[in-house]
């Protein structure tokens, strides 16, 4: 029997706990701050690196430097 896929891979649940706890700081700071809106958005700023970083570390690609290929991280 093929398993069949849904397209939620693997590992997807830990990314989005992270971006749930990144949120959750940030809306944190942003009432330390009195601006809930700049805690969301330093949220937003600092999850999107989040995801890049974490689809680098998922494909294998962690501190990968080749800048003859236009590739660095």
């Amino acid at each position: 029997m093929a398993q069949k896929r849904t397209g939620w891979t693997r590992g997807r649940l830990q990314w989005l706990f992270g971006s749930i706890v990144i949120f959750v700081v940030g809306a944190l700071v942003g009432l330390a701050l009195s601006n809930i809106w700049l805690g969301l958005f330093i949220a937003l700023v600092v999850s999107i690196g989040w995801l890049i970083a974490y689809e680098s570390w998922r494909g294998r690609n962690v501190g990968v430097d080749d800048p003859d290929h236009g590739i660095e991280l």
